[in-house]
C-alpha cells in the first residue's frame, strides 16, 4: 500500500546567466566535479536527444554502492530540466525533480528545484522529505558556487 504525496522546493539566485546553470545540471557525467561529496561517481547510462543530456537521457549519480538513476523526461534548454527516478528500488516512489531557470532584473537567473515523490512506506514521508530537500538544498548550493566561479572566471 503506498502512501501520500510529499514535494519539497529549493529557491536560490546566483548571478551566473542561466546556460552555465543549465549545462552544469544536465551533465550527468559531471555531477562528481562539482556535487562531492555526496556524488562521488556520475557517469551516463544513456545519452539522450540533443546528446548527451537530452530527452532520454540516463545519469548514473551517487558513491558505491548507491548509484541512483535518474532519466531526463523535459529539457528545455538554458530554461527548465525535468527528471525521474528510475533506479534503484528505494522507499521514495515516483520521484520527479524539476529545475527552473529565470533570468532575474539584476542580471543574474533565479533557480527553483522543486521535487515530489509518494512515500513507499505509510509515514516516512515527513522525513524522506527533509532529506530529499536537504540533498536538493546542497546541490543547488553547490551548483550555484561552481556556475558563478566560472563565469567569474571568464574573460
Amino acid at each position: 500500500m503506498s502512501g501520500r504525496t510529499h514535494s519539497f522546493e529549493v529557491a536560490r539566485t546566483s548571478t551566473a546567466p542561466a546556460a552555465t546553470l543549465f549545462r552544469l545540471v544536465t551533465d550527468g557525467a559531471n555531477w562528481s566535479k562539482w556535487a562531492k561529496p555526496i556524488v562521488v561517481h556520475s557517469s551516463w547510462a544513456r545519452q539522450g536527444d540533443p546528446a548527451p543530456g537530452g530527452i532520454g537521457a540516463v545519469r548514473k549519480l551517487g558513491m558505491w554502492p548507491v548509484l541512483v538513476q535518474e532519466e531526463t523526461v523535459e529539457y528545455e534548454p538554458d530554461r527548465r530540466h525535468v527528471y525521474k527516478l528510475i533506479a534503484p528500488s528505494t522507499p521514495i516512489k515516483d520521484y520527479v525533480g524539476e529545475v527552473v531557470l529565470t533570468p532575474n532584473p539584476a542580471g543574474g537567473t533565479d533557480l527553483r528545484w522543486t521535487g515530489s515523490f509518494v512515500e513507499g512506506v505509510r509515514g516516512t514521508g515527513p522525513v524522506l522529505r527533509v532529506a530529499m530537500g536537504g540533498a536538493v538544498r546542497f546541490f543547488a548550493r553547490r551548483l550555484v558556487e561552481t556556475a558563478e566561479r566560472e563565469s567569474n572566471s571568464q574573460p
